[in-house]
């Protein structure tokens, strides 16, 4: 014999199926939120630019920036005149910008003069950095993947203990110009390494923009097992087209951190054909779309993006400045 439920089973019941329907649509579309991003326009994206930028503008950009309601940019690099000639006034824009008490500015140190150059600045945060090839370790900073870690280490002894905090770049996690597909399985134990110093953050570089979802998925599966979720970064190039994608592919992890440069800007000098970031501006209008918050203002983005474009004499590498700029232009006629 059926037995009949009583109306506050059923309602129970009803209201527990509504639930379990909900959840399990929902956990299909649950992303993390806020998303932290990292601007780094001012100095991966200025550092390959041939006509010398002066100081001022630098700052500038970045004082514009500040006034956009991000909360990491990373504004210089200590780095040899020689080597990089864009970011010979390193102390000069460090000192000269306006610093807010709940803003990062983070710079790159490649070696321990580079330390001690930015210590002496004020700096409060830097970021070092590793590849995960042989050729391209060798290509870009002359040494070894081994040798490599040795001068990360080295530097983040000195750094942790002056009270720095610390972030680790890794380079080619997916391509490599010169070997091409990467294992992540080495991608993995290199993030990991970097993880185990220190580093706050690690931040994983598609350094030539050869990823997609397919091969993104697969390398954060190995990755997001044996790092923390809040302690990864992705860092996307859009050489093809594929940024956006494998950002999204990203948040559907869990992870809630992202580099990006405003217009776009940037490229890898060691890497041929590769464009620059994904623009700030494209990443923002798709966050904000899926109900990701982020604070940034993005009509001050925009205006920002114009500034420097306009400087730079070139036209926005944002997809979504372009179809803005060509809507304002239809309602003008």
């Amino acid at each position: 014999m059926k037995r009949k439920l009583l109306p506050i089973q059923c309602f129970v019941n009803k209201q527990l199926q509504s639930y379990i329907t909900k959840l399990s649509f929902n956990n299909l579309r649950l992303y993390p939120s806020p998303v932290k991003i990292v601007e780094v326009g001012p100095r991966d994206g200025l550092q390959n630019e041939k006509k010398v930028i002066e100081t001022s503008t630098k700052v500038d950009l970045i004082n514009r920036l500040n006034n956009c309601g991000l909360k990491v940019i990373e504004v210089t690099s200590f780095v040899s005149p020689k080597w990089v000639p864009q970011m010979a006034d390193n102390k000069q824009v460090y000192s000269q910008i306006e610093k807010k008490h709940d803003v990062s500015y983070p710079v790159l140190v490649p070696n321990l003069n580079g330390l001690e150059n930015a210590i002496k600045s004020g700096v409060k945060e830097i970021a070092v950095f590793s590849a995960a090839t042989e050729a391209f370790s060798n290509n870009n900073t002359n040494c070894s993947i081994e040798e490599g870690f040795i001068r990360v280490e080295e530097i983040m002894k000195v750094a942790l203990k002056a009270g720095l905090n610390v972030r680790g770049y890794l380079s080619c996690v997916i391509g490599c110009p010169y070997e091409g597909q990467v294992d992540p399985d080495k991608v993995t134990q290199y993030a990991q390494r970097l993880h185990e110093m220190g580093c706050y953050e690690v931040c994983l570089g598609d350094t030539i923009g050869v990823g997609n979802p397919g091969t993104m998925e697969r390398l954060l599966e190995k990755v997001t097992r044996r790092i923390p979720l809040d302690c990864l970064a992705l860092h996307c190039h859009d050489t093809f087209g594929m940024a956006l994608a494998n950002i999204y592919t990203a948040l559907q992890f869990g992870i809630s951190t992202f580099d990006s440069s405003i217009a776009g800007l940037g490229g890898c000098p060691y890497a041929p054909g590769a464009t620059g970031n994904v623009a700030t501006e494209d990443l923002v209008y798709m966050l904000h779309g899926m109900g990701i918050e982020t604070g940034v203002n993005f009509d001050n983005l925009v205006e920002t993006s114009s500034f420097i474009c306009s400087i730079l004499g070139r036209e926005s590498a944002s997809r979504v400045v372009r179809a803005l700029r060509a809507k304002n232009s239809k309602c003008l006629v």
